[in-house]
């Protein structure tokens, strides 16, 4: 990987729908060229695909919220298996530090988030603390 690839891989995080003709002006290549890099990088992991960035409140969850979870350690794989299956999580990481597992959670009102986080993560097998943090606003 070079500077070239680098350079593409910025112009895509930045708009995933750039096309690559104008990547290519930019960065002084040849289309063909952007396309070929675009395909290794794809081959080899680097880009593992591509999405979109959507504001909630506009979709009507006006509770977003970061998760915090602890859990025992034998019940670990299976939780984080399970909040992938949650349609209100959208995010699931493991971490290290203050939590084990940090989860994205979209409700529509405090009331439902609160039965989320509390009712339906909370009520698993196996988590030992729950600490969600409200997003107030998303920087960048």
């Amino acid at each position: 990987m070079d500077g070239k690839d680098l350079e593409i891989i910025k112009a895509l995080q930045a708009d995933a729908r750039t096309p690559f003709l104008e990547i290519a002006k930019k960065l002084r290549m040849s289309e063909s060229a952007v396309r070929k890099r675009v395909r290794k990088l794809e081959q080899e992991g680097v880009i593992e695909k591509y999405t979109i960035v959507v504001d909630p409140s506009k979709l009507g969850y006006n509770a977003v919220a970061l998760v915090g979870l602890d859990v025992a350690p034998d019940k670990y794989l299976t939780i984080v298996r399970e909040l992938t299956g949650f349609e209100e999580v959208k995010s699931v990481v493991t971490s290290t530090g203050d939590h084990m597992i940090m989860a994205e959670v979209w409700a529509h009102d405090n009331r439902e988030l609160t039965d989320i986080v509390t009712g339906k993560i909370g009520g698993l097998e196996g988590v030992t603390k729950v600490c969600p943090a409200i997003i107030l606003e998303r920087v960048k």
